[in-house]
């Protein structure tokens, strides 16, 4: 099996995307310390829970991630985009209900929603 580039912009956008998600979950899975205080979490000391969950989530978005890079559906693709569309609700919901806005909240979001829209947009032919 050959390991397959697009070529055409909207897949590659998407291929893009794939990309930073799973460099992303890699970054979670294998550095969760420091993925918890970029998002300003802070574990226990009492319990170590806290780093199961980041790296559990960050080997979720990684192996996602790499089964989209490998296979190139653009079925992949659209649980990539609906999974990032469905966290960047989410963190609306947090700027409006938990009074969590802040410049950080909305750069996250922003990425979220690029990484939404990339393979969303190919996968529904818009790009």
């Amino acid at each position: 099996m050959e390991f397959y580039i697009p070529t055409e912009t909207g897949e590659f956008l998407a291929f893009s995307a794939a990309i930073a998600t799973a460099v992303l979950g890699l970054f979670g899975l294998f550095a969760p310390g420091i993925a918890l205080k970029f998002a300003g979490l802070q574990p226990r000391e009492t319990s170590r829970e806290g780093f199961a969950f980041v790296r559990s989530a960050g080997g979720f978005y990684a192996g996602l991630a790499i089964v989209a890079l490998l296979m190139a559906q653009s079925w992949i693709y659209m649980a990539i985009g609906g999974g990032f569309a469905l966290a960047a609700f989410g963190r609306i919901l947090s700027l409006m209900s938990d009074g969590s806005f802040s410049a950080k909240n909305l750069l996250v979001l922003a990425v979220q929603a690029v990484l939404a829209a990339l393979p969303l947009g190919y996968a529904f032919g818009f790009l």
